[in-house]
């Protein structure tokens, strides 16, 4: 697996694994305990360096599930996870926080879970509009300071916001969506990370498998599956959004790849310090995903997949709106 550098010259695997979807989010029964331990340590063995997940997926069970996995391992990988979610005593998640005692909460909880003396890479979760986000990044460098963290990350942050907690500590990587079905980080945060120096993590660089080509409008979604509330994921959207993923099969017939690949592969390109977190549950889409660093994309073939998809409208908001508030502030 070749590598790449985010910010201050943290270095990881070109393809991370996303972690949330082994534990929530993607119906009712989450994996296997130890068949998720068993893709997590498949993913070391492959060279997969950068693993992401949160205090939050579960909440707190899937940070205990990627500690128990890659304990064995833990001198040779990155383990990101994020704070910025206030809960109640018994565990329940009330929303988006990050007051500066909430945080120092946060990582004691996170260190112990993962069983890690120190944070690689550490990020805000969402923006938090009652915290000064200043107050957040010098939360944040004091925990660098007492040597619980190692790197400063942002995630859903708009580009004003980003300069602003930069100014009081270096953020290391920002980590938003981003994929050919939403380029909305292409007008203002893609160019101001470029210009700070710092790396950028796109979640849900599949579309939450929308761009593999498996979902079209015969596809149900059982309960708990998250894809059932967003608008995006609508029989009538799925319908409209089938010729995006028309575009990604023909280029990937050509190349004698997958479209999930090809579309892995367009982010790769797009720059150097971009580094995408695909998730999955099963071995076989791990090494598609895998696959994707080795493919090459000539600049024709770019330009012939961006002037197409310039073409097509994609139907659909992203989230619901409730959930849309709180991201890109």
């Amino acid at each position: 697996m070749k590598t790449r550098i985010l910010g201050q010259g943290l270095e990881v695997s070109a393809i991370g694994l996303g972690c949330m979807g082994m534990s929530q989010s993607y119906g009712r029964n989450p994996g296997d305990e130890q068949a998720m331990i068993q893709v997590l340590r498949d993913a070391v063995e492959r060279g997969v360096t950068f693993f992401d997940t949160a205090e939050v997926y579960g909440p707190f069970l899937n940070e205990e599930l990627v500690g128990k996995a890659l304990a064995p391992f833990r001198d040779q990988v990155v383990i990101a996870t994020k704070f910025g979610y206030a809960f109640t005593d018994d565990g329940k998640t009330v929303g988006p926080s990050s007051r500066p005692d909430l945080i120092q909460r946060a990582v004691e909880g996170s260190l112990r879970r993962l069983g890690v003396e120190t944070i690689e890479l550490y990020y805000q979760h969402r923006v938090d509009p009652q915290v000064p986000i200043e107050d957040v990044a010098g939360a944040v460098k004091e925990l660098i300071q007492q040597g619980k963290v190692r790197h400063f990350g942002m995630s859903e942050a708009a580009a004003s916001t980003i300069r602003r907690a930069h100014a009081v500590h270096p953020v290391t990587a920002v980590q938003s969506e981003y994929s050919l079905w939403l380029r909305t980080q292409e007008s203002e945060v893609l160019p101001t990370l470029e210009e700070l120096g710092i790396g950028f993590v796109p979640f849900s660089p599949l579309g939450k498998g929308f761009l593999t080509g498996t979902i079209d409008t015969r596809t149900s979604f059982e309960a708990g599956d998250i894809r059932a509330s967003i608008p995006r994921f609508e029989q009538d959207a799925r319908q409209s959004n089938q010729a995006l993923v028309a575009l990604l099969a023909q280029v990937a017939a050509g190349k004698g790849s997958t479209p999930a690949q090809i579309a892995l592969a367009w982010l790769l390109v797009r720059k150097p310090w971009i580094v995408p977190i695909p998730g999955t549950r099963r071995i076989e889409r791990l090494e598609e995903n895998i696959g994707s660093a080795q493919i090459e994309l000539t600049d024709n073939d770019i330009a012939e997949i961006n002037a197409a998809a310039a073409n097509i409208e994609i139907q659909g908001a992203r989230y619901p709106e409730h959930l849309e508030r709180q991201t890109g502030r």
